[in-house]
């Protein structure tokens, strides 16, 4: 199968594309370093020509609300008109838990997410959006955002967080199936509070700062309750523990999970 990934040489996308090449399937990998440019159509026609799935894990460097609309909304249409023309006969974008939730609390960037699943939704194009938790990736990106006067305040929030290849073997899995024309949900295998999860990754990197949960804090700039972080009971539980994730990272070793692989 030929499939176009948008953003194939991000943090999900270098692992996607990966995942379906060694799964035998035809990869076009789009992304602004091999001249595909999604929000600018530069290089589109000819990265969907003959695509039968174009898969998005593409993302915007901005998170404020005006820009991130800009790019998402810019973006999108440009893919589902380009991916109608080019007859892509599945449309699957990456998206994240509770984007409806950190919408409705004030979140820029999280707005700007949810028109692009809303523009997807509209669009009558065979589609299926994968919402993912928070990447244990990324927790050190949410630490640094938190910290005010030299203390790491975050959220009073909890988060069930998972590794960015059991994200892309998702994605994977996802792309290789019928169009949903729906939302189908993935999560880590364990909750933690931020704090908690905060504190175990700065001490990894033998960082000593203080953590504080902060009950009026924000999550980017949205105020969310407790549990707004965390997937439906209904969600696809990912294989990955974070502490085999670290020492699979740290020793530059494939890490050791527990259960069946999400392509299995």
């Amino acid at each position: 199968m030929r499939i176009t990934v948008i953003g194939g040489t991000g943090l999900i996308g270098t692992r996607l594309v990966r995942t379906l090449q060694s799964a035998g399937h035809d990869v076009v990998v789009a992304a602004r370093a091999t001249g595909v440019n999604s929000y600018t159509a530069e290089g589109l026609e000819a990265a969907l020509d003959g695509a039968e799935v174009l898969v998005d894990v593409s993302n915007s460097s901005y998170i404020d609300e005006a820009a991130a609309r800009e790019f998402f909304y810019t973006s999108t249409m440009n893919l589902l008109s380009y991916g109608e023309a080019a007859g892509v006969r599945h449309h699957v974008a990456l998206s994240v838990v509770g984007t409806d939730r950190l919408a409705r609390a004030e979140g820029g960037y999280f707005i700007a997410k949810e028109q692009q699943e809303r523009l997807i939704s509209a669009s009558q194009r065979p589609y299926s959006l994968v919402h993912a938790t928070q990447f244990f990736e990324f927790i050190r990106h949410i630490t640094a955002h938190a910290v005010r006067s030299g203390v790491v305040r975050v959220a009073d929030v909890l988060i069930q967080p998972m590794a960015a290849q059991d994200v892309a073997a998702a994605v994977a899995q996802t792309a290789l199936a019928e169009p949903l024309y729906g939302t189908v949900e993935f999560g880590g295998p364990e909750v933690f509070s931020l704090g908690e999860l905060a504190r175990i990754d700065l001490r990894y990197r033998e960082d000593d700062r203080e953590v504080v949960p902060d009950p009026l804090g924000t999550y980017f700039g949205a105020r969310i309750a407790q549990r707004d972080l965390l997937p439906e009971a209904t969600a696809t539980i990912a294989p990955t523990r974070y502490h085999d994730w670290r020492v699979g990272n740290e020793y530059g070793v494939a890490p050791v999970t527990s259960g069946d692989s999400l392509l299995s």
